[in-house]
């Protein structure tokens, strides 16, 4: 069971990171993003499962600056606010540097340091993999940007993308497009599957994708150190 920190971002803004330490062997370092909906119980939940595994994980408050301590469910007035605060309060770069900061603060520690997400936060991660210089490794799940909006650009470290063949919020013709152009240091998996597959709490949810692209993700880190 993790605990929540306070981690200062580059801004001097004193941020809320769900911190979990691993069990036995320390594996790594990991950065876990967050879905629009914030840190919630399955995001904590995710990073504790990942700890088990051996790794210390930090998952920041990306949402912090717009809504303290975000933490919203996945229907109704909860599903709206996500949105809204995704589309048009966010800032995009300043939340890559929320997530570069607590990439740096775990590579302090040693490396290898992996960086995984989910929806919002697989967009993320694959962005980071195209950026971050301290960076071993990514798995990133179900991002709308990942074959849209960042698709040209390779990774500079290995990095497997998730993606559901019928999924509602991620148009599957570009994500063809993403496996066409073959960056030499991506994978993308296609599951037989919706939106947010991974996710215990969501219609979608399929559990076989689940376990595939977890072990998938472990195999991943494993094999670059971690």
């Amino acid at each position: 069971m993790g605990e929540t920190i306070t981690i200062t971002m580059s801004d001097g803004h004193q941020m809320p990171v769900y911190h979990a330490m691993p069990s036995g062997e320390r594996r790594g370092g990991l950065v876990l993003v967050q879905e629009i909906f914030g840190v919630t119980d399955h995001i904590r939940e995710l990073c504790d499962e990942y700890a088990e595994d051996g790794y210390e994980v930090l998952s920041p408050g990306l949402f912090d600056r717009e809504q303290p301590g975000c933490a919203l469910g996945y229907t109704g007035s909860d599903w709206e606010r996500a949105i809204q605060i995704a589309r048009t309060e966010h800032d995009w770069d300043q939340g890559l540097k929320d997530t570069q900061v607590c990439i740096d603060w775990l590579a302090a520690k040693g490396h290898p340091v992996f960086i995984v997400g989910y929806c919002f936060g697989g967009s993320v991660a694959w962005r980071m993999a195209q950026i971050s210089p301290n960076l071993d490794g990514a798995s990133c799940y179900y991002g709308g940007y990942i074959a849209t909006r960042f698709a040209d650009e390779a990774p500079q470290c290995a990095a497997i993308c998730h993606f559901g063949r019928y999924d509602n919020l991620v148009d599957f013709a570009p994500v063809e497009k993403l496996i066409e152009k073959q960056h030499p240091t991506a994978q993308v998996f296609v599951y037989e599957a919706g939106h947010g597959f991974n996710s215990d709490r969501r219609k979608d949810w399929h559990p076989e994708s689940a376990d595939l692209a977890k072990e998938r993700t472990l195999m991943l880190f494993r094999a670059l150190g971690g």
